[in-house]
Parts: structure tokens; sequence; C-alpha cells
């Protein structure tokens, strides 16, 4: 503890971790679960087991290695130097989000403006028009030259697409009104709402997975229904995926509040998530009009 108070009092400390065997134990674990994965979709019997084998043992080494990691915090070991550095850090994580996700807007952006009105003749796209593709109206949606995965229909975006936009948006309020009730010290308003927004999360999930059933099932729309399908369910799915991590992560959060790890000064963690919640959210909105409503 005479580390601890240390690296509290004085400015002068940057607390360094000692060594950890959490990142071997991570890497062994997530090579597991490639290897098993890689078997599995080469249909390989024990893949499957291998595979999940592996998460399972992922997902128990990132718990125990999260654990040290808020015993360090709430042991007095962070000072004001370790608090702007988790700040850069984080700042820098959801910079590369952005960049994640402009990739993909990238391409459906240059598949909607450039490769999908040449293919239908325009421009220098005449001869290949012509020559490989005539007949190919460039219309979005579409599943590109020669129907590949056969005729589909879309998804309205004024069905549940709306509904998850009104979820998201409303969780956005609740987190902020959560933030006010921890800085406030009112812990029962603090758990109140960011409850509600854990079940928000929760509910836009849900939804999605409902959504994603019904493209399958009734409008044949899926990862094979060409160039449509594939951006379709690369934005959505990644963007469902950053979705359940970070309503893991409030998760972990809410518990974190019961149990009183956080004071009206000192609660990066809980603003950490609350900024990549805010991500989520925004990036939903750009993912609703360029991919529903457009």
């Amino acid at each position: 503890m005479s580390q601890a108070h240390t690296a509290e009092h004085d400015p002068n400390v940057y607390f360094v971790p000692h060594g950890s065997r959490w990142p071997v134990f991570a890497s062994m674990a997530l090579f597991t679960a490639m290897f098993g994965l890689a078997t599995w979709f080469n249909d390989v019997d024990w893949g499957r087991t291998v595979f999940f084998v592996g998460v399972a043992g992922l997902v128990a080494i990132l718990f125990k290695w999260f654990a040290d990691v808020i015993l360090e915090s709430i042991s007095g070991y962070y000072n004001k130097q370790v608090d702007v550095s988790f700040r850069m850090g984080m700042v820098w994580f959801i910079f590369s989000e952005v960049m994640f996700f402009a990739a993909f807007f990238g391409a459906l952006f240059y598949t909607r403006q450039f490769a999908l009105p040449w293919l239908g003749g325009a421009g220098d796209g005449v001869a290949t028009n012509y020559l490989l593709w005539e007949g190919f109206s460039a219309a979005w949606p579409t599943a590109g030259p020669g129907e590949v995965g056969g005729a589909f229909q879309t998804i309205p975006a004024w069905g549940l697409p709306l509904v998850n936009t009104l979820i998201l948006l409303t969780s956005g309020v609740t987190i902020t009104i959560a933030h006010h009730a921890l800085k406030a010290g009112n812990r029962p308003q603090l758990l109140l709402w960011l409850g509600a927004t854990v079940a928000l999360g929760c509910l836009f999930l849900v939804f999605q997975v409902e959504e994603y059933i019904h493209a399958y099932r009734d409008l044949n729309l899926t990862l094979g229904s060409g160039i449509y399908g594939s951006t379709f369910f690369m934005l959505t799915g990644f963007h469902g995926a950053h979705v359940t991590l970070g309503t893991i992560m409030l998760i972990v959060i809410w518990m974190r509040c019961a149990r009183g790890h956080f004071t009206k000064e000192n609660h990066f963690a809980f603003e950490a998530v609350a900024w990549y919640w805010h991500f989520v959210d925004v990036v939903w909105l750009g993912l609703f009009l360029f991919v529903y409503v457009l």
C-alpha cells in the first residue's frame, strides 16, 4: 500500500503495473478460438468445440485481467498522469473506430457513386456494359450484375430501423442523465438511469436480431445478396457488435457504481464508456441515413 500511497499523492510518480501473465494467456486463448474457427469453416468435426473453448477461455481471462485493473484503480494506484494517459488512450481508440467505420462507409459510397454507374454504362463503362452486362440497370439497391443471390427486398427505413434509432437516441439521453447523477452524488438516480441505458441497449439488439431473421426468412436479403447484401450486413453487423460490446461495458460499469467504486471527481471509467456509447449512437445515425433511407 505504500506504493499506492506514493502514486496517489506524488504527481511525479507514474504507476507501472507489475508483470502480468494475462496477455500471454489471452494470446493463447485467441489463437485457440481462431484455430477452431478455421477448422470449423473447413468442416472439421471438432472445430466448433475448439472455437467455443477458446472463446470461453478468452472471456474468463479478460474477466480476471480487468478485475486486476479495477483493483489497481480502487486501491489508489492511479494519479493524474495515469488519468491523462487513459483519456488519451480512449480518444485514440474511438478515433480508430471512426476510421474503421469510415472505411465501410467509403466502400458503400464508392459502390454507389462510381462502380455501379460504370457497370451500367456511364462514362468509360459503355463498352463493359455492352460486352459483359448488357441490359444491366445501375439502380440502387442491387445485387450487382448477374443478380447474385437472386431477387430480394429491402427493409423499410420507417419500421424497425426507425424504432432502433429512437431507442439509441433515448439511450444517449439516459446515460447523460446518469452521468449528471454521478457528479451530483445521487447513487439511486445513477443506477436507475444507467440501468435504463443497459435495457435500451439490449432492446436494440433484440430488434436487430428480429430484423435479421425477417431479412433472411421473408425478404431473401442475405450475405449472399450481392453488393447490397454484403454492405448492408457488414455495416449493420459490425455496428451491432459494437452495441453488444458497449452494453457489456455498461453492465460492468453499473455493477461498479453499485459497489461505490466512483466518486464525484474520480469516475473516468464511467466517462470512457459514455464516450464510447455516444460514438455508437452517432455511427447509427449515419448508418440509418445512408443504408436505410437513401
